[in-house]
């Protein structure tokens, strides 16, 4: 891991923090079977034990100054897509089920889908494109970064200027910083 770091411990002693929720993030395995996917998953690795599990309690976009019929909307479907999660929407199955959407969940396309979801989760995308508020507080989930990029593609092609990308880059911080200095800085208080 690191010469500073303990390499006895997991991660060389590093706080590591892992975040999302693992029905909706599993592990991709080339060519492997669900099983295979499932016993790839974070929560069944060895480090699992190693690990100390902080869970969400409150809906955070409702507390946001949403209206009362919009903060209900989005605790309607809030609850629903919880109970998609945990399976509890349908009969017990064999792994496979076929679950209905509620219309109210649904996006009527008369055109291009993509155009319907973009305009649906950016109204008025053109006059909004540089506020930062307004771009954080959507997004638009898809099942494939080949989705992605075509989503990416029309959103750039709508608003005006040069296009520009930014690669990230995944690194260990390999700093020297003593790190009860960062533990510190990090710790809301």
């Amino acid at each position: 891991m690191s010469k500073k770091g303990n390499s006895s411990k997991i991660f060389g002693g590093k706080v590591m923090v892992f975040g999302g929720d693992f029905r909706q993030i599993l592990p991709v395995v080339p060519r492997g079977s669900r099983s295979d996917i499932i016993h790839a998953s974070l929560n069944l690795s060895y480090i699992w034990d190693h690990s100390q599990v902080l869970t969400l309690t409150k809906n955070m976009r409702l507390r946001q100054g949403s209206s009362d019929s919009n903060s209900k909307e989005i605790a309607d479907f809030s609850k629903w897509i919880l109970k998609v999660g945990e399976g509890k929407l349908c009969e017990p199955n064999d792994g496979y089920a076929e679950i209905e959407i509620p219309k109210e969940h649904l996006l009527n396309s008369e055109g291009d889908p993509i155009k319907t979801i973009v305009d649906s989760t950016y109204p008025n995308l053109l006059d909004n494109f540089q506020n930062p508020d307004f771009l954080q507080s959507k997004a638009i989930l898809a099942s494939t970064i080949d989705v992605v990029d075509e989503i990416n593609d029309y959103v750039l092609k709508m608003i005006p200027g040069e296009e520009r990308e930014y690669l990230s880059a995944d690194n260990i911080d390999r700093s020297e910083v003593n790190d009860a200095q960062i533990y510190d800085v990090l710790t809301p208080e």
